[in-house]
């Protein structure tokens, strides 16, 4: 086994309120899983040490691999934008718990991977998905400066093809027939993130009307999703309405005041880019 880190080998604190950890929680012990795009195993050795999970791990990355072997009961070299992946499981399936954390980005269509995965897990199985949330703050940020700071790892990934606002992971799950049952949010606040720099350089007023936003500090989203027909009620992630709300609250003393404010930083296109980012979000500055 290769010494070298992976990009994607990170500790995890089941104790912490990360994604992974939230991961860990939702998966439960004692169960019989499936990780799709299990990289190096970071989740993958807490599922089978501390969960006392019996897993079997799909990846294509080689060296990731050769990492998370020793944590995997079977683990198969799968290239998930291929069509006939689910194949490789044929007498594994199905599963107890089908994970996928921080993998539906990176594929060039995870709405049809999602509906391939749900026949992998059992009659009363589920599905924990974790993704990452392009409507945070700290994005925006990045879109009002015109720099889209791409790295290796975080939000704005390089390898990430496809990016998800709530209302459109709500239609992701939508799709495949699945609901989601149980969620946490991660939050960040904008300074907190890998764009620190990118959200000190908006002035203070394009700050505080950013923050408004309810989706403002959401960072990762996990879920535990179900098909439509299993028991559970059905939750929503999209919390527009609630945006909705506290504009009609906050509008006559706060939004009027941030145009004053706000119209002499910023370049007319940039108010325009603005005002429509802002839209989307359900927050109307006029």
């Amino acid at each position: 086994m290769s010494n070298q880190r992976h990009n994607y080998e990170y500790e995890v604190d089941s104790r912490s309120t990360t994604a992974p950890a939230h991961v860990v929680r939702l998966v439960g012990q004692c169960k019989r899983v499936l990780e799709v795009g299990c990289g190096p195993g970071s989740i993958t050795r807490i599922l089978a040490t501390e969960g006392q999970c019996s897993v079997t791990g799909l990846e294509l990355d080689t060296e990731a691999i050769k990492k998370a072997s020793p944590f995997c009961e079977h683990i198969y070299q799968a290239d998930l934008n291929a069509e006939h992946w689910p194949l490789l499981l044929e007498g594994s399936a199905p599963f107890d718990v089908l994970v996928a954390a921080d993998v539906l980005e990176h594929l060039y269509d995870p709405w049809t991977a999602l509906k391939r995965m749900v026949p992998l897990i059992k009659d009363d199985g589920y599905l924990v998905i974790s993704l990452p949330h392009a409507g945070h703050a700290a994005v925006l940020a990045c879109l009002l400066n015109g720099n889209f700071e791409y790295r290796d790892w975080g939000l704005l990934d390089r390898t990430h093809i496809r990016f998800f606002g709530l209302k459109n992971m709500e239609d992701l799950f939508s799709q495949a027939d699945l609901k989601v049952i149980e969620v946490a949010y991660v939050r960040k606040q904008p300074e907190e993130t890998e764009f620190a720099g990118q959200w000190s350089q908006l002035p203070t007023p394009t700050q505080q009307c950013l923050r408004q936003s309810p989706q403002a500090t959401v960072y990762q989203v996990v879920v535990k999703a179900v098909p439509n027909h299993s028991a559970g009620e059905a939750l929503r992630l999209n919390v527009r309405a609630d945006a909705s709300n506290r504009l009609r609250i906050i509008h006559p003393l706060f939004f009027s005041s941030v145009r004053q404010r706000v119209g002499p930083y910023l370049p007319a296109r940039f108010k325009k880019v603005l005002r429509t980012t802002l839209k989307k979000l359900g927050l109307n500055i006029g």
